[in-house]
């Protein structure tokens, strides 16, 4: 079993020890900060700033679409820019499965005392449709306060400040206790057979192995303007695709009976429309919605301890109230793509559906299965897993980890906790916490969380929220690499 760090805890389960750790650690959110390690402020310096910025808008207005793009403009342009910054081609590395889908690797050489930190970022983006969007969607445009562009969100801040922080590190001198590697790979938004971090694993483990890693899947969570919480990711549902299909022999349209392919299809998302996975927590939902009563205010409040405990009451009303909440509680599934018909005049032979499901990690697919064939409730209507399904176990919580996010979420944001999550979606972690590299989401990304624009029309990312997250990312990946915690220190 993984040794759980810290507290003199050793696991039975890693997350059991894991929300042991995390009711400990919220007596070090209310510790005060030494004046010494206090960070004056949470912007970095204007030209670290500009470097970032620079980086965000060359990474924008490459088009690295999943399907229609390519990575390896991405991958090469961040490689001249890192040679021009004095890293030698040594410890540059470009490639991939394919020519247009290489990845970037850099290392920056520690003491060796310790084992590195991988530092990973995606580069491809979900497809954007001018038509969709109100303006150039690979066009990278400041307006109201706010950056626009795809994939300002997901996941092209984190590959640039990674990279923008890195050149400060080497011109400042920065001497770390481990070395320091940066991944930015290719294909993390539809997984197949070029996804980076896959690939990676299989054939340059060396490139990336290191004692854990920091990753997207984690933010700050916002609310009317207040900061709310900075989330941790520490697991993560796992996706399956569904195929639903039905055949027909057809015939012609003037000549219309009951039995369609269509109507059939149509009929039987109807029914999954109106059905929901039963609610229910583990123990880092537990954790998370423990953490956030002590943070919400009104009746809520108490919901969310309630459903800590288990009311499945609670959980209704939680669920109700916030979509976020409610794909925490419980596997979802939902139609995604539609197929049908082969000409205007003909009864269609073939309907068909994509659901994707996001399902809880106790969840197991033959459950899913045989949930979504009861409640499509038609044997005309096929159900077939479509693609690879991959899985990872939970990160065990670490104290260094946790102890370093906690205090610098405090020293920056005066009274905003960190938060334990399962995400909702689901990330390249997986790959790596399936290969043994404990994986954790944080970003210091400050969004409404009413308000995310991940793979939809028109994404953005708030400008000072995305320079503070530079500042945050910026200390903690110091702190970690140092002997020691010097933020604790």
């Amino acid at each position: 079993m993984t040794q759980c760090v810290g507290f003199g805890c050793f696991a039975r389960s890693p997350i059991h020890c894991g929300v042991q750790q995390f009711v400990m650690l919220r007596f070090f959110l209310s510790l005060p900060v030494l004046a010494a390690c206090v960070i004056g402020q949470t912007m970095p310096p204007d030209a670290e700033r500009q470097l970032a910025r620079d980086i965000y808008k060359e990474l924008i207005e490459i088009k690295s679409g999943y399907s229609t793009g390519a990575t390896t403009p991405v991958a090469e342009a961040v490689a001249a820019r890192l040679k021009t910054a004095g890293f030698s081609e040594s410890d540059i590395f470009v490639g991939g499965a394919i020519p247009t889908k290489a990845n970037l690797v850099v290392r920056y050489h520690g003491t060796g005392r310790r084992k590195p930190i991988l530092l990973l970022a995606h580069t491809d983006v979900v497809e954007a449709k001018r038509e969709d969007w109100s303006m150039e969607p690979f066009q990278f445009i400041e307006k109201d306060g706010y950056f626009y562009g795809r994939g300002t969100g997901d996941d092209k801040a984190q590959a640039a400040v990674w990279i923008a922080n890195l050149i400060r590190y080497k011109r400042e001198g920065f001497r770390p206790d481990r070395d320091i590697v940066v991944a930015l790979t290719a294909d993390e938004e539809g997984g197949g057979p070029y996804n980076g971090v896959q690939w990676l694993i299989k054939n340059n483990r060396e490139l990336i192995d290191a004692e854990f890693c920091l990753n997207e899947g984690g933010w700050g969570e916002m609310a009317g303007g207040k900061r709310i919480s900075n989330d941790v990711q520490v697991s993560e549902k796992y996706v399956v695709n569904f195929r639903m299909e039905v055949h027909n022999r057809g015939g012609h349209s003037s000549l219309p009976v009951p039995d369609n392919a269509i109507y059939h299809l149509a009929a039987a998302l109807d029914r999954l429309s109106k059905f929901g996975f039963p609610l229910k927590t583990n123990e880092v939902t537990r954790a998370y919605f423990q953490a956030m009563s002590k943070i919400e205010a009104g009746p809520v409040a108490n919901d969310l301890v309630q459903v800590a405990e288990g009311s499945l009451e609670a959980m209704q009303r939680v669920a109700m109230a916030s979509p976020a909440w409610n794909a925490t509680l419980r596997t979802t599934c939902v139609a995604t793509q539609l197929e049908g018909g082969h000409a205007k005049n003909a009864l269609p032979q073939l309907a068909a559906a994509n659901v994707n499901c996001r399902v809880l990690p106790e969840d197991s697919v033959e459950y899913v299965t045989g949930t979504l064939q009861t409640v499509l409730a038609d044997d005309q209507v096929s159900l077939a897993v479509s693609g690879e399904v991959s899985k990872g176990p939970v990160s065990p919580m670490r104290e260094d980890v946790f102890r370093a996010v906690s205090r610098l979420t405090d020293t920056l944001w005066p009274g905003v906790r960190a938060v334990p999550i399962m995400v909702m979606g689901a990330t390249d972690g997986l790959h790596l916490r399936a290969a043994g590299i404990p994986t954790y989401g944080v970003q210091g990304f400050f969004m409404d969380r009413n308000d995310i624009r991940f793979h939809g029309r028109d994404e953005r990312l708030g400008v000072t929220s995305f320079f503070e997250g530079q500042n945050f990312l910026y200390e903690l990946v110091k702190a970690l690499a140092k002997a020691g915690d010097p933020i604790a220190q």
